[in-house]
């Protein structure tokens, strides 16, 4: 018996030659440095985006008055996030759905929220802060921001909210 071959007996090492056993020790090298570098590159963009993130400036505050914003869905996700309106304003929400299924915008206090998670409402009429909208369609809703605070935006269709389909509404002093 050889060297190597008394040491990986001792050490439990797979037995055969000395050059198969290299070559596991590189294979299993190779590895632990790949998933290594990948662990580098994921984390690095995370904390890549989340500085750009913090780098961009504040939303700017629409409003007072009326105005309107077009709110986009794609792939189950509100394409803008979060808006800020100043007290009093009046929003018209033109809800644009480029999915293939069913979504709602719902906009108000917790109270509205809740009523909603609860799921009881498949479709919703056009009414202030409440609307359905089908696939490839477009709907409108309007809702008036008359105190400041915050205001959640979200789709309560099952699944949906949990998904990330939710946003927010930051009232801000009129000024």
């Amino acid at each position: 018996m050889t060297h190597l071959d008394e040491r990986a007996v001792e050490t439990g090492a797979a037995a055969g030659p000395p050059s198969t056993h290299r070559r596991v020790r590189r294979a299993r090298r190779r590895w632990l440095l790949a998933a290594a570098a990948a662990v580098l590159v994921v984390g690095g963009a995370g904390y890549g985006a989340a500085a750009l993130r913090a780098g961009e400036p504040e939303q700017p505050v629409l409003g007072p008055g009326e105005v309107t914003v077009e709110l986009d869905i794609e792939h189950s996700l509100f394409t803008t996030t979060e808006l800020r309106v100043a007290e009093g304003t009046r929003v018209r929400f033109v809800v644009v759905n480029g999915d293939p299924i069913n979504h709602e915008l719902i906009v108000g206090p917790p109270a509205v929220h809740a009523r909603h998670a609860q799921g009881t409402e498949a479709e919703h009429p056009a009414i202030p802060g409440e609307v359905s909208v089908g696939p490839g369609g477009t709907a409108v809703t309007t809702f008036r921001f008359d105190e400041p605070g915050s205001f959640e935006l979200a789709c309560h269709l099952p699944g949906h909210y949990e998904y990330g389909m939710r946003g927010e509404v930051v009232v801000v002093p009129a000024d």
